[in-house]
């Protein structure tokens, strides 16, 4: 008999599972945005005959929420053309994290533009990014600017199509003032020293090739991210910001380097001016540090999955109160069925 009752519980709690797992992908199905081409319509709203203008660049929001909502409360106070969120616009490529980056960014009263990260290349994220989103890399002009967007989201290097694409790119770019070039994935990581492998791209080889492509080109500025920090240097003759400071965990505590922030880029005829706005950011204390950062994935979890959450917590009741609650009374069932 007890054997029975167990197995009954066992059957009913899989019942739940599987009534979850249901209940999930329907709520996906019913929530997905009707959103096509972003980017390409992000482009269509930026005038592009301005020579004198600013634009924001920062990185490595992933789905953040309290972090990401100020950034985007202050971008909409600012007097720009443009933003571009250079990578990690997600935690990763589900199609409800992406979706709950469409809502935020709905906020926003000027034109974004996106970069793909390697969070977004998780699972079926290419995919859904590229549904979403469009082409993977791509350029584009403003006055006397040349912007261009790649793809380095395998964290090793560009495929032979896009270097190619790449180098054609910067052979046109040669008649504009400025070039800009974005990449998700930094060519070194300046924390471990110069020209140095670290949370970098993996194919030093590669990335030395891209380097000298950059330096023979005189690339105005790269703007990269991946690393939860601000940084600034130069690789070779290319100048570099590492902007990895949109709202996810910060990768560190020293206040010189690890704080959330964005870059204001403003132009004129005469030069180009780079600010490093600062947010608000954790204590630097470890504990508040590490409490910050768990707050982070536990409020951003219930954020996107508010509904899936409740539906959760629901069923969880259910199962208890079948289980514990209703013991006797599944027992003494299961006693008369068994009398008959």
């Amino acid at each position: 008999m007890k054997e029975k009752v167990f197995s009954e519980y066992v059957i009913t709690f899989f019942v739940i599972v599987l009534l979850f797992a249901s209940g999930v992908k329907v709520h996906s199905v019913l929530t997905a945005p009707k959103i096509s081409d972003w980017n390409y319509h992000q482009l269509q709203k930026i005038d592009k005959n301005k020579t004198s203008f600013s634009f924001i660049v920062f990185g490595d929001n992933k789905n953040a929420v309290k972090t990401f909502d100020n950034l985007i409360s202050r971008l909409n106070k600012e007097d720009i053309l443009f933003a571009i969120d250079d990578g990690d616009l997600v935690y990763d490529g589900d199609k409800e994290k992406f979706m709950f980056f469409l809502n935020q960014i709905k906020k926003l009263n000027k034109p974004l533009l996106t970069v793909f990260g390697n969070h977004e290349a998780r699972g079926e994220g290419r995919a859904a990014y590229y549904e979403l989103f469009g082409p993977f890399y791509y350029s584009f002009t403003v006055g006397k600017s040349y912007f261009i967007i790649l793809d380095d989201a395998n964290e090793r290097n560009l495929d032979d199509g896009q270097f190619a694409w790449l180098k054609n790119e910067l052979i046109a770019s040669q008649r504009f003032k400025q070039r800009f070039v974005f990449m998700h994935v930094p060519l070194y990581d300046p924390r471990k020293g110069e020209y140095k492998r670290g949370h970098s791209l993996a194919d030093m080889a590669f990335a030395k090739r891209l380097n000298k492509l950059f330096d023979k080109n005189n690339v105005t500025m790269l703007f990269v991210s991946h690393i939860h920090a601000y940084y600034r240097g130069v690789w070779g003759k290319t100048p570099y910001i590492i902007t990895g400071g949109g709202g996810a965990e910060l990768a560190g505590s020293d206040p010189e380097h690890y704080f959330y922030h964005y870059i204001k880029v403003a132009i004129n005829s005469s030069n180009v001016v780079y600010k490093v706005v600062k947010l608000r950011s954790p204590e630097f204390e470890l504990l508040d540090r590490w409490l910050h950062d768990a707050w982070i994935y536990i409020y951003a979890f219930f954020a996107i999955n508010f509904i899936d959450s409740l539906l959760t917590l629901a069923l969880l009741y259910l199962g208890v109160y079948i289980v514990f609650v209703k013991k006797e009374w599944l027992t003494l069932n299961f006693k008369k069925s068994n009398k008959r």
